[in-house]
């Protein structure tokens, strides 16, 4: 249920209707509009008269929220979700790009690729220390010492870091390291683990499930926000289809899709979602003028000896002139991307 205040309403009102649902055994979450403070209200909201809100002194208007994700949805916020960490924005004005390794091999490889995507514009390095794989015998990642690799690349060119966190005990170390929390389209419906995150501090970016329905996948967002944390980007990285030729089939249409029935930010990863190199980059194109927030992509100095995802990173040329058309596409449709950084 969502419950909209005048916008004359005194914080003493507001704290009036919040007491009268906290004493009746119901969480609120209160959300600042551009208009209008909009309160929502979490539970089985049945055994409530809409009539008893609506009279309470304050209050503009109240009504039940029909989609299962309550928080998620636009309805409950109909102002876009800005998640400012430092001097990034995500979800406004500007579309993000998030670059670096599938996997975080070595120092010297790392801070390499971080050096490159940073020039091209990136504000945030991607890269997995933990990564979940097929193959038992796969690489697995370097841990820890992936973690510390990352962050001192990240630092070393003024970028942000994010990583993929597999399971709850993870969550503690990984934030100490990371500026986004990640969470793997394989870990989507892990609902104990999600139901965590929304005791964590750091942003949650949320991948689609590899068969999951847009609901699905809003659903689980919709865990962490109910935990208490508001800061969760989608991403969309395709989904498992009777199509072999590429990867995964990336499912271009739930970018404006989801931009219409959420307020939360929207990413698409045209790296998993083709897992063939010459086809990142105009699904990357795609994604921006379809309306994403951001990408996500995989870049390698030798994706040839690469531990993981080789065959879909870009090499570091072919990144700089994918920034470098996506910028003319985010003109067109008012929005901007990063320009490059002075190499000096």
């Amino acid at each position: 249920m969502v419950i909209m205040m005048e916008k004359e309403a005194t914080e003493s009102q507001i704290e009036h209707v919040i007491e009268f649902l906290d004493e009746r055994g119901f969480s609120v979450h209160r959300s600042t509009g551009v208009e209008h403070i909009v309160l929502g209200v979490i539970g089985d909201v049945s055994k409530l008269d809409i009539r008893d809100l609506k009279v309470l002194p304050g209050v503009a208007d109240a009504y039940r929220i029909s989609v299962p994700y309550k928080m998620t949805s636009r309805q409950f916020q109909h102002e876009n979700t800005v998640i400012k960490i430092g001097e990034v924005e995500i979800g406004g004005d500007e579309v993000v790009v998030i670059a670096g390794p599938c996997s975080v091999e070595y120092k010297e490889q790392t801070m390499i690729i971080a050096e490159h995507v940073a020039r091209a514009g990136v504000k945030i390095l991607r890269g997995g220390a933990f990564k979940p794989r097929t193959s038992p015998y796969s690489f697995q990642g370097l841990g820890e010492e992936g973690l510390k690799i990352l962050r001192e690349a990240a630092d070393k060119y003024g970028l942000l870091v994010i990583t993929e966190v597999m399971d709850k005990d993870q969550i503690g170390m990984v934030s100490e390291y990371a500026d986004i929390i990640q969470v793997g389209a394989r870990n989507m419906q892990n609902f104990s683990f999600i139901r965590a995150l929304g005791k964590a501090k750091k942003p949650v970016f949320l991948k689609r499930g590899i068969a999951a329905t847009i609901e699905e996948w809003l659903m689980s967002a919709e865990y962490i926000l109910s935990g208490g944390n508001k800061n969760v980007i989608l991403c969309e990285r395709g989904i498992r289809t009777f199509e072999t030729y590429t990867r995964n089939t990336l499912d271009l249409s739930a970018i404006p899709v989801v931009k219409k029935l959420s307020h939360l930010p929207v990413f698409a990863d045209p790296s998993h979602g083709t897992g063939i190199r010459n086809k990142v980059i105009p699904m990357a194109r795609a994604a921006i003028a379809a309306g994403a927030d951001g990408i996500m992509v995989e870049v390698h100095h030798d994706p040839e000896h690469a531990l993981s995802d080789g065959a879909q990173s870009l090499y570091p040329q072919q990144f700089a002139e994918l920034m470098d058309q996506i910028r003319v596409i985010a003109e067109v449709i008012g929005r901007k991307i990063a320009d490059k950084r002075d190499s000096n």
